[in-house]
């Protein structure tokens, strides 16, 4: 139990130290001049990109034999695993 309490004791040190830390950081970041201002860019008129995919889709029996084919496939490994 004088663990625990040591545990808990030093997570709470931890924990205060963090926000020490942090607290002194955003000091220092808040005394620094600023960068200096980016322009901004304007994005060009050109139509976004866009992907063709060009493969014909499987047919109710062709997903059926190749969720089959998986399922072989994972069981083959599973076991495979095991020895």
């Amino acid at each position: 139990m004088k663990a625990l309490k040591n545990f808990e004791a030093l997570f709470v040190v931890t924990l205060g130290l963090a926000c020490a830390a942090n607290y002194v950081f955003d000091k220092e970041e808040a005394t620094m001049p600023p960068a200096v201002a980016s322009i901004a860019v304007p994005m060009s008129t050109a139509a976004p990109q866009v992907v063709v995919v060009s493969a014909k889709r499987m047919t109710a029996e062709e997903k059926r034999q190749s969720l089959a084919d998986e399922r072989k496939s994972l069981a083959s490994a599973s076991t495979a695993d095991k020895i």
